[in-house]
């Protein structure tokens, strides 16, 4: 057999500084430059965020603090507004029932008032009516019994002239038929 005339090596060149095979933030030699450039990357970020980003977020935070007084001011102020507004319908509500109630009271004694006055001007008219009527009553019972009187004396005039056969005395007549009459 024979061997191949050209060989490979699967070998890789590595530079001596990077043979120790140490993870370099692990490397016990190199911490000291490494704790001091955590520190200077503190220190500068620190100083950002203090001179940058920290009054810039509290700058924020004091306006919304002022922006949410601002918006709890004005809710008071229209509430208390609402207040006064809801105190002045519920008066105006209250000065309209007892305006509305004394009006009814007025209209109910003025139509009271006004009945009774009718009322009483018809029963004047009726009360005259009656008296007229009671009147004309007595004027005609007194024509009636007149001439129940003048009808009385000549059925007993002739009833005395038939059953006695003689005329009687007009006078007698008279008397006798008024004092049936009478009593």
């Amino acid at each position: 057999m024979a061997e191949p005339a050209h060989t490979t090596s699967s070998t890789e060149h590595v530079p001596k500084s990077e043979e120790h095979g140490n993870f370099p933030p692990f490397d016990a030699h190199s911490f000291a430059s490494q704790l001091i450039w955590l520190a200077i990357a503190f220190v500068l970020l620190y100083g950002l965020m203090a001179k940058l980003a920290l009054p810039r977020v509290a700058a924020i935070i004091e306006n919304r603090h002022k922006k949410i007084e601002g918006d709890i001011a004005e809710a008071e102020k229209l509430k208390g507004q609402s207040e006064e507004a809801l105190a002045a319908y519920e008066k105006a509500l209250a000065d309209a029932r007892s305006r509305a109630q004394a009006i009814a009271n007025e209209t109910r004694d003025k139509q009271a008032a006004e009945a009774v006055a009718g009322r009483k001007a018809l029963e004047d008219q009726l009360n005259a009516r009656l008296a007229e009527a009671e009147k004309t009553i007595a004027a005609t019972k007194q024509a009636a019994m007149q001439n129940v009187r003048g009808i009385a004396e000549d059925a007993a005039r002739a009833i005395v002239e038939r059953l006695t056969g003689a005329a009687p005395d007009g006078n007698a007549v008279a008397a006798a038929v008024a004092d049936v009459l009478k009593g």
